[in-house]
Formats: C-alpha cells, structure tokens, sequence
C-alpha cells in the first residue's frame, strides 16, 4: 500500500475521498455504503489505510517509545547530570542508570559510533520534542 499516496490524497481535499484495500471491497454492501459516503462529500477509508497512515505519522525511534523511568533518566541527562547524579534521585544503581540509557540510545536508533555523541544526540531529541 502507497501511505504517501493516501496522506497526499486526504491533505488536497478529504472531502467526496475514499481509498479502499481491494481485497477489502468483497463485501457489496460495504462497498455501495462507501461509494455513497463519498458520492455525498464524506470520505470512506480502509481500516488498514488508517492504520498505516497513523502509524507513518509517527516517526521511529520517537520518545513516545520510551518508558516512563526511561524519560526520566533522559530529563536528568538533559541537565547535564551524570549517572552517578541520575541514580542517586531515582534510588537506582548506576548499572541500572547505565541500561536505561542503553534502552534509550536503543529505542532512539542511536547507534555507536566514532564520530557522533549519543548522549548529547538524545539530549537533543529530548529538548526539540519539549
């Protein structure tokens, strides 16, 4: 399926707009309903198009996939604190400090590298998301 096509098609105009899945439109009556919908300037969308535009609207790797205790060693990272820091407020130890920012680089698609700092990279995506 074509979710630019369909997100390009519903932002020009959704108004009289129906994308239906062919393998979807076996039933008569759930088609002739759709096409009536759109013939009267409503709009008609497949379940699974809604689906897939719903989720391209979320980027990967966003901070929505971070856990709650994982936001919160990301907010004191991004006070510049160290893990030593981090873990004393959260009564955790650093080891445990240590993966939930593994967790964090993980989830963020931060891969190790020679050349970039991933710490300070998810710092970032941190304060552009506030």
């Amino acid at each position: 399926m074509e979710t630019r096509y369909a997100a390009e098609l519903l932002a020009s105009s959704p108004a009289g707009v129906g994308y239906l899945l062919k393998e979807r439109v076996s039933d008569l009556d759930d088609f002739v309903d759709a096409l009536a919908r759109v013939a009267s300037g409503g709009t008609a969308l497949d379940p699974e198009v809604v689906a897939h535009l719903l989720g391209a609207s979320r980027p990967a790797g966003g901070l929505d996939t971070l856990t709650p205790r994982e936001r919160e060693v990301l907010s004191l990272m991004a006070e510049g604190r160290t893990n030593s820091a981090i873990a004393g407020p959260l009564v955790v130890t650093e080891r445990a400090v240590e993966k939930h920012i593994a967790n964090i680089f993980t989830k963020l698609g931060l891969a190790a590298t020679g050349t970039d700092h991933r710490r300070v990279l998810a710092v970032l995506r941190y304060l552009d998301s506030a």
